[in-house]
């Protein structure tokens, strides 16, 4: 009989070491209740989806779960599919700070960069 093989699955989106750094941070200020953060793609602004970043007080059940050195992230399991293959990063500069997300599967984009179709 053949032997088995089994291969580890890639997350979904890759973090930057800038990304898992914020991570940490935010989980170092965490509410008391918080077991991680969670990355989500809302419907809203002119091209459909948003990236939306926040807090997590419970695990969901087809929620993909990425643990990092600073806390446990977290993707929605109903944006997995618009998300797979990015990467998001912590970027700051003098006047903006924020996650970036390069996604190879947004179609398009709106003009002041809050959302994106697929």
């Amino acid at each position: 009989m053949a032997e088995l093989k089994t291969r580890e699955i890639p997350a979904a989106v890759k973090l930057t070491p800038g990304a898992e750094a914020r991570i940490a941070d935010l989980m170092g200020k965490a509410p008391e209740d918080a077991i991680g953060v969670k990355l989500s793609t809302p419907r809203r602004g002119c091209s459909g989806l948003a990236y939306s970043v926040d807090y997590v007080t419970e695990e969901v059940k087809f929620d993909e779960k990425i643990e990092t050195p600073g806390g446990t992230f977290y993707i929605d399991g109903a944006s997995v599919l618009y998300l797979v293959g990015s990467t998001m990063d912590w970027r700051e500069d003098d006047f903006t700070a924020g996650f970036v997300f390069e996604n190879p599967n947004a179609k398009g984009a709106c003009g002041c960069g809050e959302s994106f179709m697929v």
